[in-house]
């Protein structure tokens, strides 16, 4: 009695059961049709020069804007594990926050993002005020020195990784400090 009222209020507790579709193997109208879309997925690399939208910010130096990774163009930021990494994020964070950023595509991709010039709505360009606030360092190879003027004198000693990265100094990237060995052991 009590099994027949807790089916009859929350119904039975048995999963239905499922009978397998047969599908007839002379007859291929029987099978049902997937469709398959020929062309490939949407890039996200943008049809146009601009871009524009609020932006999510990755680091320093990186951008999403609708979907799309950005680099901002003529600058570099450190990372975010080196030092002062986080406190540029930070500022850029503070930047952009709660306002329409203007990307213009300059460049062609790089490392699976654009480059681009970042402006916002006030006419301010992000990468210069970056480097004036001492937090990104221009990079003359790729700017043409635009910015140069605006870093601070001591600049460079405080963002020492990002400078060795632009000189071709990779090993002040590897976190490691390997001990020298002395001539003839391995």
């Amino acid at each position: 009695m009590i099994r027949f009222l807790i089916r009859a209020l929350f119904g039975s507790f048995r999963k239905p059961s499922r009978i397998p579709r047969r599908y007839s193997a002379t007859n291929p109208s029987s099978r049902p049709s997937i469709k398959r879309n020929a062309s490939p997925p949407p890039s996200r690399l943008p049809t146009t020069d601009t871009l524009k939208g609020k932006c999510h910010v990755i680091d320093g130096d990186t951008i999403v804007i609708s979907g799309t990774k950005i680099r901002i163009a003529g600058i570099d930021a450190p990372e975010l594990e080196h030092p002062w990494g986080k406190k540029s994020k930070f500022a850029l964070i503070q930047m952009c926050k709660r306002q329409v950023v203007t990307a213009i595509v300059s460049e062609e991709p790089s490392y699976d993002r654009i480059v681009a010039k970042c402006v916002l709505p006030d006419g301010t360009d992000v990468a210069a005020e970056l480097v004036r606030q001492g937090l990104a360092l221009d990079w003359p190879k790729f700017s043409g020195g635009a910015y140069s003027h605006l870093e601070p004198p001591d600049a460079r000693k405080k963002l020492w990784r990002a400078a060795a990265r632009q000189k071709g100094h990779m090993k002040a990237f590897n976190s490691e400090v390997k001990p020298k060995r002395a001539p003839g052991q391995k």
